[in-house]
């Protein structure tokens, strides 16, 4: 498999001000310049000219080879974190432009690195010739004489980030957090260039967002397990559906099959969820792939137990686990935060491999609330006021902004006679 580096720079003279942005893609191998990208942007702020660098930096890259690995290096702090997830994207232009980069390339495909300012020299060479080129009225060209545009260039430190991109933020210093990045004081509320701007929070107008990616959110049939509200994770048995829950998958086949909207099927590995997707899927005419990343917690010790028994054995231990969502059921199993960090990794994958498409879940309790908390941005120990029935149905559209809308929760009207 190829791999290439792609090294993007973005800079605003005034930010908001006239901005443009540079791209490279290397051969991560031979370390050879393969194709440069620049473009004049008009009046935008720093970090969407940044953004417009990244993205076109992945298209350049995916034109050369949709199948090759790519490392991003930039020396923009904010893109890095929030492109790798562990910041959050809370201002509304740049959600467009990360939801419309993340879908370039399959998301194990791309890493990303935070460079020195003095290690980007190229890329930024580039976001500043586009930016002398839009103040001429031209258009930058890679066949432009570098030595023109050399000669009225600015200085590295006049297309530097801003103080308040680069300076680490009391949120930022946090973002050992998944979801703690602020957007960035002082920035301007208006759109990319050519983007509407969203009219209301959760909702976007921009005209070029498709149709989102729909997840549909089946929990799997009755297993003997089930009745007895015992703890049932991916650590214990393995247990296969009873007779009740055979039927409950035979229903909602049916179901999905009168609706004909579902185009694709993914499952948890455990059997349960295996069986209760193949009985659907063989009535939808369709395969079932598989995802390791939508199995359920494990409980550790407390697996086969019911509620009651966990908290005479163990009471500590639960007091812990419902209170702090970093707790760990006894024995070393799986904690809610690590369960959240491990779904919105398998949701933000899913989406990128199914845009536009309706997708059928097959999974568990616990990955689907967490799919839903998330969704909602919920807190944590909204989990434990969810009621998610077996066989049950829920669906979240998501959408190339980044915005997510909860469309279905816990419907299991298919189950009635």
């Amino acid at each position: 498999m190829r791999e290439f580096i792609v090294e993007a720079d973005g800079g605003s003279r005034g930010n908001p001000g006239p901005a443009g942005y540079g791209a490279v893609v290397r051969d991560a191998a031979t370390g050879e310049t393969l194709t440069e990208a620049a473009e004049f942007l008009g009046v935008v702020t720093n970090n969407v000219a940044e953004y417009r660098g990244l993205l076109a930096g992945l298209r350049a890259a995916h034109a050369l080879d949709p199948t090759a690995r790519v490392h991003v290096r930039m020396d923009s702090k904010l893109v890095v974190e929030q492109m790798s997830g562990r910041w959050k994207i809370k201002h509304p232009d740049m959600k467009p432009l990360a939801g419309q980069a993340r879908s370039v390339f399959p998301p194990d495909q791309v890493t990303y690195e935070w460079i020195p300012r003095d290690r980007n020299k190229q890329a930024d060479r580039l976001a500043n010739e586009a930016m002398d080129a839009g103040a001429k009225g031209e258009q930058w060209s890679p066949s432009q004489s570098r030595a023109d545009l050399a000669a009225t260039a600015p200085t590295a430190d006049e297309t530097a980030s801003p103080p308040d991109e680069t300076a680490a933020l009391p949120d930022e210093t946090a973002a050992a957090l998944p979801d703690e990045a602020a957007a960035l004081p002082g920035e301007e509320d208006r759109p990319p260039s050519g983007q509407a701007h969203s009219s209301a929070p959760g909702w976007s107008a921009a005209p070029d967002l498709g149709a989102p990616a729909t997840l549909v959110l089946l929990r799997h049939g009755e297993t003997p397990l089930t009745p007895q509200k015992r703890f049932s994770g991916s650590g214990g048995t393995d247990p296969s559906l009873s007779a009740a829950g055979r039927e409950q998958a035979h229903r909602v086949a049916e179901a999905l099959a009168r609706r004909g909207t579902i185009q694709d099927v993914v499952a948890s590995p455990l059997a349960r969820t295996r069986e209760t997707a193949a009985i659907v899927a063989a009535r939808l005419n369709l395969d079932v792939t598989v995802e390791d990343g939508l199995r359920e917690t494990d409980f550790g010790a407390w697996e086969g137990l019911t509620f009651g028994e966990v908290r005479e054995r163990y009471p500590d231990d639960l007091n812990a686990w419902l209170a702090d969502p970093q707790a760990h059921p006894t024995g070393g199993g799986e904690s809610f935060a690590e369960t959240a960090v491990r779904l919105a990794a398998t949701r933000d994958k899913l989406v990128a491999a199914y845009p536009g498409r309706t997708v059928l879940l097959v999974t568990h309790v616990t990955p689907i609330k967490t799919l839903i908390r998330l969704a909602l941005g919920a807190p944590p120990e909204s989990l434990f006021r969810m009621e998610l029935s077996a066989a049950s149905l829920s669906a979240v559209a998501y959408y190339a902004d980044g915005n997510a809308s909860v469309r279905l929760f816990n419907d299991t009207s298919h189950l009635r006679p």
